[in-house]
């Protein structure tokens, strides 16, 4: 069964739906490939995949060790190359909402940020730079 339906809708832009939710988000070229960027551009959700894809799996690790993230947040950053046009780095900066985290439950987010399924069907060319921050360190 498909997961996404997408329509082209011109002037670079696009539609997707999830299909089991209907769920629908906009797409548009970034203003320095020939777009308007009024939406995310499509290797800005792939940016976005690696950060929500990460914290999802760590959500998981953190709940099966009956510890929670809530309130930890991303930043992703994406840096683009050229010849061809690609995504040559993706840098996540994850934080924590405090510093009360046992050297067991570190190392466990640590361990499953990178067993997460985005990062691991990434192309070995992909840089990917990782850090994590406690808040109160």
């Amino acid at each position: 069964m498909e997961t996404i339906r997408i329509v082209y809708l011109g002037n670079l832009r696009t539609k997707a739906m999830h299909v089991k939710s209907g769920e629908q988000l906009i797409t548009d070229a970034p203003e320095d490939n020939n777009g308007k960027g009024e939406f995310f551009s499509p290797t800005d959700l792939f940016a976005t995949s690696f950060g929500s894809c990460m914290l999802t799996i760590m959500g998981i690790a953190a709940q099966t060790h009956g510890f929670t993230i809530d309130g930890a947040t991303v930043k992703t950053t994406k840096v683009m190359g050229t010849n061809p046009r690609r995504v040559v780095e993706l840098i996540v900066e994850l934080t924590f909402p405090h510093s009360k985290y046992s050297a067991k439950e570190r190392r466990i987010l640590e361990l499953s940020a990178k067993e997460c399924p985005v990062a691991n069907s990434l192309h070995p060319n992909i840089k990917q730079t990782v850090s994590f921050i406690f808040k109160g360190e």
